[in-house]
C-alpha cells in the first residue's frame, strides 16, 4: 500500500480554512433579533441583535427607557423574575444558545452580571460580599484566597475596607465591591448595569479605568450598559445605541465619538434642541435579519 499522499489543493484549501476562520471575529456572545415582552402585552425590545467579541469592552447606549438594561437581563436570564419573556429570536454564547439556561447556570459557564444599583449587602463585610460571589465554584480554600488577593489588586480600596460593612461605605466603593464580587465566580464575560449612576466623576474614572485593567490583562470581555455616552465610548472599542427598543446606530467607539449626530442627541449641542435619530439627516437605520 502506497503511502498516503497530501495533494497541493488540499493542502491549499486547509490553508484558505485556516485563513478564513482566523478573519471570522471571535464572538463570545451574540444576540440575535431577539424581542422581549413584559406581562404579556409590553413589548419593550423589538428585534435587538448584537455581538461582544472576545476580549473586547462593547458599550450599550442609549436614554433612561431605551431597553439598555432589558437587554442585559435577557441576557443573563434574570427576565422571568420581572415577568418577561424572550419571544423571538436567540442569545448564543461560545456558539451556544444559552438564553433557557438559569441564572446559575449561566454563571457557571462565566457570564455574570453586575446589577444596575449594586446590591451589595449591606449587613455583611466587603470580604463577606466577596465571598459570596465564588458560591457557585468547587474549589480550594487556597485557591480562593488567591482569587480574593487578586481582587484587592485590582481595587486596592476595598483591602482597607474589608472589614466594613457594606452598608456603611460609600457609592463608588459598593460599586467596586459588585464588580469584584463577579470577578470571584471567575467570568469570562461581565454584563455592566450603568456603572457610573450616582458616582462622583473622579470615581466614574477610576472605576472605568479599572474595567479597562481588567479587559487587557485578564481578557475579560465586557458589555456594559450606560448612559455616559462620552466615557463609555472613551474606554469601549465598540458601541450600539438603543432608541425605543431598537438597535439606531452602532460602530467603533472613536467613530461615535466623534459622530456629530451622537454629539447632538446626548449632549445638546444643537441650538434646535433635543432630536431623535429618526430626525437626523444621516441616520440610516439598518434592517438586520436572521441569516
Amino acid at each position: 500500500m502506497s503511502p498516503r499522499s497530501f495533494s497541493p489543493s488540499h493542502e491549499s484549501e486547509t490553508m484558505m480554512n485556516t485563513q478564513t476562520a482566523a478573519a471570522v471575529p471571535d464572538n463570545y456572545l451574540s444576540i440575535n433579533n431577539i424581542e422581549v415582552i413584559y406581562d404579556h402585552v409590553i413589548l419593550v425590545l423589538k428585534g435587538v441583535s448584537l455581538n461582544v467579541p472576545k476580549g473586547k469592552i462593547v458599550a450599550l447606549l442609549g436614554a433612561n427607557g431605551a431597553g439598555k438594561s432589558t437587554t442585559l437581563k435577557a441576557i443573563s436570564n434574570l427576565l422571568h423574575a420581572e415577568r418577561g419573556d424572550v419571544t423571538k429570536g436567540s442569545v448564543e454564547y461560545k456558539g451556544q444558545r444559552v438564553d433557557q439556561l438559569t441564572p446559575n447556570e449561566l454563571v457557571k459557564r462565566g457570564v455574570i452580571q453586575v446589577m444596575e444599583g449594586r446590591h451589595c449587602f449591606g449587613h455583611l463585610t466587603i470580604e463577606e460580599n466577596l465571598l459570596t460571589g465564588a458560591y457557585t465554584r468547587s474549589i480550594s480554600r487556597s485557591q480562593l484566597k488567591e482569587n480574593l488577593e487578586k481582587v484587592y489588586h485590582y481595587f486596592p480600596r476595598l483591602k482597607t475596607r474589608r472589614t466594613s460593612q457594606a452598608g456603611y461605605t460609600s457609592g463608588g466603593e459598593q460599586q467596586m465591591c459588585a464588580i469584584g464580587r463577579a470577578l470571584m465566580a471567575n467570568p469570562e464575560m461581565v454584563l455592566l448595569d450603568e456603572p457610573s449612576m450616582g458616582l462622583a466623576p473622579q470615581i466614574v474614572e477610576e472605576v472605568f479605568e479599572i474595567v479597562k485593567d481588567l479587559n487587557s490583562r485578564e481578557n475579560i470581555s465586557f458589555l456594559l450598559a450606560e448612559q455616559n455616552t462620552m466615557v463609555a465610548l472613551k474606554y469601549a472599542d465598540f458601541g450600539y445605541i438603543l432608541e425605543n427598543g431598537r438597535v439606531v446606530m452602532e460602530g467603533d467607539a472613536e467613530g461615535l465619538r466623534t459622530n456629530e449626530d451622537v454629539k447632538e442627541f446626548y449632549l445638546g449641542l444643537s441650538s434646535a434642541g433635543r432630536k431623535s435619530f429618526k430626525d437626523v439627516k444621516h441616520y440610516r437605520r439598518r434592517k438586520r435579519w436572521l441569516s
